[in-house]
């Protein structure tokens, strides 16, 4: 009787074990660690790391120390690129953003080639996406690119004192399109990067679209009538939404045609904010294959609201076609994050199975490389992504 239950315990376990695996929970072997995005946003405000060569070379150094293995440089900012671009230039007649530091330099550059000595895998984030500074040279060139609210305004300002003022190109315009998808093109093509990054900029505020151009549009699509008053009517919002799906079409179908291994990775809000304000769906790009890797934007102070986003039934559904990873604010100019916030949303994101996380923003990281170290303590690779080679696209 006792060999027959030890027996029966020995069977039972070994299902145990096969049904964890079926279930896709890689168990640890000890001493290893698994593979997991270990990623850091590089931006140009409130942060000097991309302003020189030397300032990079010592942020790669202390990331590859810090067990990361990924960053995230910004490209495009304020209607301009951060790297010397000839699209640019010919489109708008500005190469590269005017700021003294990016002058005779290439920081895209700068950054593969750096990066890639530390192990680091490299892709350039398309910061701003549709939205540009209101007297940037494109917007003064391409006013008529711009979309507005209802009343006929465009400006959306922020800032302390109200200082950034900026505008939206309207991704419904073929001119806009061209330009867009002319840019990451360039990126993907002249440099040696791993991925491209679009985020929560590439898509528009519910309430624009109002401009002329829209308008006759809409009306060639719906007998004559004119887009509804409540900028967040169901049918609006859908047919704007789909302009931008487009739009995500065609810088699929042009990336994958020069590097077909390129990563496409999208990190966005989440997928109800994401849709109803920004008309951005990006959980339909998931289904359409249009994506590789998606890190979710959860910048949350308190604990019970960041894990309410990470078990949302949206997110549970698309780690099943993509990896997953979470953004997490390290800090803001104004706005300090303490480390035991960043370690509670660290160990949740990992126990509930992410592939890996990502902080915004790197000189938010501050004196601090104690407290990472302990976090990050061994070398992980990132997780092993298939990109979707095909440049046919489901129409899910």
């Amino acid at each position: 009787m006792k060999k027959w239950i030890k027996s029966l315990i020995l069977i039972c376990s070994g299902l145990a074990i096969a049904l964890l695996l079926n279930l896709g929970l890689n168990l640890p072997i000890w001493g290893q660690s698994l593979p997991e995005l270990r990623g850091v946003w590089l931006t140009n405000v409130d942060s000097d790391v991309l302003l020189s060569r030397s300032n990079l070379e010592q942020a790669m150094v202390r990331l590859q120390r810090l067990n990361f293995n990924t960053i995230y440089p910004t490209v495009w900012h304020e209607g301009y690129t951060l790297y010397p671009s000839e699209v640019s230039a010919k489109s708008f007649g500005q190469s590269i953003r005017p700021d003294p530091q990016l002058q005779g330099r290439d920081m895209l550059a700068d950054a593969v080639e750096m990066g890639h000595n530390k192990g680091l895998t490299v892709i350039p984030w398309f910061e701003f996406g549709l939205m540009s500074e209101e007297n940037a040279e494109l917007t003064k060139k391409y006013p008529q690119w711009l979309t507005t609210r209802k009343d006929g305004s465009s400006v959306f300002v922020y800032g302390d004192h109200g200082q950034h003022r900026f505008v939206w190109l309207n991704p419904l315009r073929p001119e806009v399109q061209s330009l867009i998808v002319d840019l990451i093109t360039e990126i993907v093509s002249k440099y040696d990067v791993d991925g491209i990054q679009l985020d929560d900029h590439f898509g528009l505020p519910a309430e624009l679209g109002y401009d002329d151009f829209t308008i006759a549009l809409y009306k060639q699509d719906h007998n004559g009538q004119l887009p509804p008053d409540n900028p967040k009517d169901l049918e609006w919002t859908r047919w704007r939404s789909q302009y931008i799906t487009d739009l995500m079409v065609k810088v699929k179908v042009a990336v994958k045609a020069v590097k077909p291994k390129c990563i496409i990775s999208l990190s966005p809000n989440p997928k109800a904010f994401s849709y109803e304000n920004y008309l951005q769906d990006w959980h339909r790009w998931v289904k359409m294959g249009l994506l590789d890797e998606l890190v979710i934007q959860v910048y949350r102070s308190d604990l019970a609201g960041f894990e309410k986003e990470l078990i949302s039934s949206d997110l549970v559904e698309v780690r099943q076609t993509i990896p997953v990873g979470i953004g997490i604010l390290t800090g803001l100019r104004t706005q300090k994050v303490d480390m035991q916030q960043i370690s509670a949303q660290i160990k949740s994101t990992r126990s509930r199975g992410f592939q890996g996380f990502s902080f915004f923003f790197y000189e938010t990281l501050g004196n601090r490389d104690g407290a990472f170290k302990n976090l990050l303590s061994a070398k992980s690779d990132r997780p092993q992504i298939s990109p979707q080679i095909s440049s046919q696209i489901s129409k899910s």
